[in-house]
């Protein structure tokens, strides 16, 4: 039987995280998202990922901020058209030197997400014209992405706010991206490559497309007044209500509730996010009683939308920031599949064509 887009094929064994759609559940390694954000950093948790000292993985993402010349050269170069995915992509695809190949395969992994997240920061500020901001050796991973970005030390909140974002989204299993990154260096091709190939995907609008539909639903009922009203609006018309529903998750999205806690610690400081969380509760209550048997409750986007504009993120910086976290799980799984390699080779079924030659 076919199984198109591969759904419900198990192809690898992974250590790294498991996911649960009816349950609800996310785990990396054997413990529950909730558990593994509580109090911790964005160090501490990708160093859990990666099986690395997390003194260590300070170190190494400090030393993968110091980019070459040579890197921001080929930013600066290229068309200000370009989407900062596209960008990125490209400087890290000239980054498979022999210096950073010779690097142990962990330490490849966090000098590229130390990296990834400085070829980010630059290419936003060069697209707007404006010089990139020297990377802090002092300041840790998150409030230095921050600071790259605006050129101005971030408060605490919105480190914490993007913290907890980061974390949440850093790593889902084998979905689309990693999926790529793991098929490329099944063929023994290396982890800048298998980077790249993730970069691509994730740019995807069915992967990692920006949550702007939710930032439209909040601006509008922000400004009728009215959650009721907007989402009655929508239904009727036949309109997805963003921000609610999962291919995966059946019930709650344990990436969502984590993101919805960490709102209401900060909502007193941001009007933005308290409107997040009260708007939820109304647009689960009307999807149950209009949409009955749908269970649609809501996903990461949802609350990732709401933070990001709490800390005055633009839109444009959305997915490319989804990919700054998200780099600690595809490296991690890009040194899985090498550590113990097969190359991916499925099978395809051939559908004789209308259009065939016939001599």
């Amino acid at each position: 039987m076919i199984q198109k887009g591969l759904k419900g094929v198990v192809a690898v064994e992974t250590t790294i995280a498991s996911v649960d759609g009816e349950k609800g559940e996310l785990r990396y390694k054997d413990l529950l998202l909730k558990d593994v954000v509580e109090q911790q950093t964005f160090e501490a948790v990708a160093s859990f990922l990666w099986e690395i000292d997390e003194k260590q993985v300070t170190r190494l993402l400090v030393e993968g901020r110091q980019l070459g010349f040579d890197h921001l050269f080929v930013l600066k170069v290229l068309p200000k058209s370009l989407s900062i995915m596209d960008q990125v992509r490209t400087v890290v695809s000239s980054m498979g030197t022999p210096e950073l190949l010779a690097r142990s395969l962990k330490e490849q992994a966090v000098l590229l997400t130390g990296a990834l997240a400085v070829l980010t920061a630059a290419a936003y500020r060069i697209q707007r014209e404006q010089q990139p901001v020297t990377p802090s050796v002092e300041l840790p991973h998150v409030a230095n992405y921050l600071y790259m970005l605006s050129g101005s030390h971030p408060t605490k909140s919105e480190v914490t706010a993007l913290e907890t974002y980061l974390i949440t989204t850093m790593e889902h299993g084998m979905n689309a991206s990693t999926f790529a990154a793991r098929v490329t260096v099944s063929s023994e091709s290396d982890l800048p490559s298998g980077l790249v190939s993730a970069l691509g995907t994730m740019k995807g609008p069915l992967h990692g497309g920006a949550p702007s539909g939710v930032l439209a639903l909040l601006d509008e009922i922000a400004s009728v007044g009215s959650v009721e009203t907007v989402v009655m609006n929508k239904l009727q018309s036949g309109e997805r209500i963003m921000g609610f529903g999962h291919r995966v998750y059946k019930t709650n999205d344990p990436r969502s509730l984590v993101l919805r806690e960490a709102c209401k610690k900060l909502s007193g400081e941001e009007r933005w996010l308290q409107l997040a969380v009260e708007a939820e509760k109304e647009i689960t209550r009307l999807l149950a009683l209009h949409k009955p048997g749908r269970r649609l409750y809501t996903n990461v986007e949802y609350y990732a939308a709401a933070i990001m504009k709490s800390i005055a993120l633009p839109s444009e910086l959305f997915t490319p920031t989804f990919s700054v976290a998200r780099s600690v799980g595809w490296t991690a799984h890009m040194v899985e599949q090498l550590e113990n390699n097969v190359i991916f080779r499925p099978e395809s079924v051939y559908v004789t064509s209308v259009n065939d030659f016939a001599p």
